[in-house]
């Protein structure tokens, strides 16, 4: 192989890294109340995968998907999203590229009650400056996308538990987004409602997303096409 082509191949392995986080630590308070959350972690998210993270509380699963969805900053290692690195942004650079490049799902649905299905879709492309009429299209294929085409003027509590879900997943997804954050996102539903969600989850990885899912959950983490396991702040396998 020539320079060149090494060259080539190592850029290509790094635009195949959505994520990827090297020598991570997180600690909180000092001295004798010092808590390490995070152990110099790494890991790596390569764009087409689907990734559960398990582990008991406490092992840092969450403080790595903040850390992931640039929601809170390490205090020490390096993270690159899309080949960006994250520690040299600023607070402002930081809510941008959460805005374009992730998509968060979270375990309580955070919508909006005085909004419709429709308008809590269409937030984050309002904070993106798109025009409104790119915003309602794109809105009304985010909804149709998860089955909710029939259901745009709903307010959230006109919803079920699975649909309010829908729409926040509608709502991570309308950015067209690097990576899917999901976090414990079916805590809060029945097992039927649960398979459903879990099903669109499927659905958008076989179109090409991205996903990285916190679960504790066993059959939740069986859908996924990778398994890590979090203990004492770091991958324990």
């Amino acid at each position: 192989m020539t320079t060149t082509s090494r060259l080539r191949s190592s850029t290509d392995r790094q635009l195949e890294r959505v994520a990827q986080l090297s020598h991570i630590s997180k600690v909180y308070g000092s001295g004798d109340t010092e808590v390490r959350a995070l152990d110099d972690l790494s890991l790596i998210v390569e764009s087409g995968d689907y990734l559960a993270v398990m582990g008991a509380s406490g092992s840092g699963k969450s403080t790595a998907m903040n850390i992931i969805g640039c929601l809170d900053r390490p205090t020490s290692g390096s993270y690159l999203l899309s080949g960006t690195p994250v520690q040299d942004l600023s607070d402002d650079e930081l809510a941008d590229l959460r805005n374009r490049r992730l998509g968060f799902v979270f375990q309580q649905f955070h919508l909006l009650p005085n909004m419709s299905a429709m308008d809590n879709v269409m937030l984050p492309m309002v904070y993106a400056g798109l025009p409104a009429r790119q915003r309602q299209e794109r809105g009304r294929e985010a909804l149709e996308r998860v089955g909710l085409g029939h259901r745009l003027e709903n307010r959230p509590n006109e919803l079920s538990g699975g649909q309010q879900q829908r729409v926040a997943i509608a709502r991570a997804i309308i950015n067209q987004p690097a990576l899917l954050l999901a976090d414990e996102p079916t805590g809060a539903l029945d097992s039927h409602t649960t398979q459903e969600v879990l099903a669109i989850f499927d659905q958008l990885h076989d179109q090409g997303m991205t996903v990285v899912m916190v679960t504790h959950e066993d059959d939740v983490a069986a859908r996924a096409g990778r398994i890590v396991h979090f203990r004492d702040g770091r991958v324990a396998d």
